[in-house]
């Protein structure tokens, strides 16, 4: 039997992000990339921006319900309101266990049918599908009321091979 292929690597794009509100507009314009079936990772330090990223993704999927950081409740579903597919939010900061846990939220169940996104999935949720958008979040630490983020998003698998990520940065 032949090991699996590493995941083709579509590429990257940087972006440099000044405000809230610019890394919200980044996750509008993200959504309109997005299909049932997609998995985005999400890292960065705390504070960088990755569930004000996940609000503009919501914003842009047309989904119910305000999206805030699920750290508590771990996953949070938001339906769709426009016939798109639902957004999957989770927070995998507090999970340990890597895909062990991750398994005992069914995300390989949900995914087919949703936009699953993962705040601190390293390590916990590559397994689930080669195909996926990594996001990393950026920024300036230590006391600081620096807003500006770098942004890297990388797409991974033949999923995001053909998909045109410099659109990001219109």
């Amino acid at each position: 039997m032949e090991a699996p292929a590493a995941p083709h690597n579509a590429g990257d794009i940087e972006l440099t992000v000044t405000s809230p509100d610019q890394m919200r507009e980044l996750g509008r314009r993200l959504a309109k990339l997005l299909r049932a079936g997609d998995l985005l990772m999400l890292s960065g330090e705390l504070g960088a921006g990755k569930t004000t990223l996940t609000r503009g993704l919501g914003e842009g999927m047309g989904v119910r319900g305000a999206v805030t950081s699920p750290t508590f409740v771990i996953a949070r579903v938001h339906p769709s309101l426009v016939e798109g597919p639902p957004l999957v939010h989770v927070d995998a900061y507090r999970l340990s266990g890597g895909l062990d846990e991750m398994e005992d939220l069914d995300l390989d169940v949900s995914l087919p049918e949703s936009v699953v996104v993962v705040e601190w999935g390293e390590g916990k949720v590559e397994e689930l599908t080669e195909d996926r958008l990594q996001v990393v979040i950026h920024r300036a630490v230590g006391d600081t009321t620096d807003e500006v983020r770098h942004v890297t998003v990388t797409g991974l698998g033949e999923r995001w091979a053909a998909v045109d990520l410099s659109v990001l940065s219109a």
